[in-house]
């Protein structure tokens, strides 16, 4: 895989960094968008395929990027085809203070050291190139606007964005409200884009923490006072029941 084209987990990124504060939007879950970013960019590369609502290695060679890399080396030796919704939600943090490092390397964005009320140290990320940064902007404003259907990659980072949160950062107030809308709409344009986009969801609402029930065999009755429990509506975070806490798998 070459350089001179940028990663999805890397446009993801430089959507989600504010020019005006140097930082993340939607940071808690941004790592969970980075995380099924790099789903998305291995299958564009040919080395993963959706099976289902599983992700299965169908080319294990190297793409060249050791970040992507090294996550197509951890699938490979799960051996069998992994859910998405465990894979997104399992423990690998700290990915959007390694792609911030690795955008730094590359020369995309500078660090700013700081301090939080005087005394705290901080680290900001200032774009070096905000041209970089308005072109993928414009791809999604393009989609949206014309309506016509965009191309696998741009419709991924909608449907990853819309996943984390971003479309009220990239739209916000009520004049973005119809844009918003649009955004979520993209999630149906990409195969795995969207698959993925579903997982990180899943994931934030909880839904990976759930065992999957096996439906009850023909003629066996229901448990007394049992009730069916129902499956989140694509597209839609999901609120958690009364009575439990939803926990995402990663912060």
């Amino acid at each position: 895989m070459g350089r001179s084209r940028r990663t999805l987990p890397e446009e993801l990124l430089l959507l989600a960094l504010d020019p005006a504060t140097g930082t993340t939007a939607q940071p808690q879950s941004l790592d969970l968008g980075l995380a099924g970013a790099q789903l998305v960019e291995l299958a564009l590369a040919g080395r993963i395929a959706p099976d289902g609502d599983r992700i299965a290695v169908v080319a294990p060679r190297p793409t060249g990027d050791p970040t992507l890399d090294c996550a197509l080396e951890l699938l490979r030796r799960r051996g069998a085809p992994v859910r998405a919704v465990h894979w997104i939600g399992g423990p690998r943090l700290g990915l959007r203070q390694t792609y911030l490092s690795h955008l730094e390397r590359c020369g995309m964005v500078h660090a700013v050291a700081g301090q939080m009320c005087g005394v705290l140290p901080t680290t900001r990320y200032q774009a070096t190139d905000t041209a970089i940064s308005r072109e993928i902007r414009a791809r999604l404003d393009s989609a949206i606007r014309t309506g016509v259907p965009p191309d696998p990659r741009t419709a991924a980072l909608a449907a990853l964005a819309h996943a984390v949160g971003l479309g009220k950062h990239l739209y916000p107030g009520n004049e973005g409200r119809s844009s918003r809308s649009r955004l979520r709409d993209l999630i149906r344009h990409d195969p795995m884009g969207g698959l993925v986009a579903h997982a990180v969801m899943d994931v934030q609402n909880g839904v990976a923490a759930q065992p999957r029930r096996s439906p009850a065999p023909a003629g066996r009755q229901a448990a007394p006072g049992a009730r069916p429990v129902p499956e989140p509506a694509r597209g839609v975070p999901a609120q958690p029941r009364r009575g439990s806490m939803a926990r995402a798998a990663a912060h």
